[in-house]
């Protein structure tokens, strides 16, 4: 069972960037499917990005395309969040969650497997 842990969140002025990471746990972990997905007060789990085992394919939200990129390094079990272009609505608790096939799901339920979450907090 992969175990995700994820890191780089904090607060940031708008406009700023900051970049998630998700290390796991397992090697396997390369033949996931890895997604993001965020949860701000009072509002339910949102997802935010997703990107196959091989990295070629991709998706996202509206409202951050252009602005975030999804990424993966297979060699080291990491995925990213690179997040430029900060606005206050972003703010949210940041969950990086993994499912084990090809396909990307927007759905949280169809994710078994969740990091703890990260803090970010951008201010006007």
């Amino acid at each position: 069972q992969v175990q995700l842990v994820e890191s780089g969140g904090g607060l940031v002025q708008a406009g700023g960037s900051l970049r998630l990471s998700c290390a796991a746990s397992e090697r396997t972990f390369r033949t996931y499917t890895m997604g993001w997905f965020r949860q701000a007060p009072g509002k339910e789990r949102e997802f935010v990005a997703a990107i196959t085992w091989s990295g070629i394919s991709t998706n996202y939200v509206d409202s951050v395309k252009g602005r975030f990129t999804v990424s993966r390094d297979n060699t080291v079990n990491t995925g990213y969040l690179q997040m430029n272009s900060l606005k206050p609505e972003d703010t949210a608790v940041y969950y990086c969650a993994a499912r084990q096939t090809v396909v990307i799901s927007t759905t949280a339920a169809q994710y078994p497997y969740w990091g703890q979450g990260t803090q970010v907090t951008v201010s006007s």
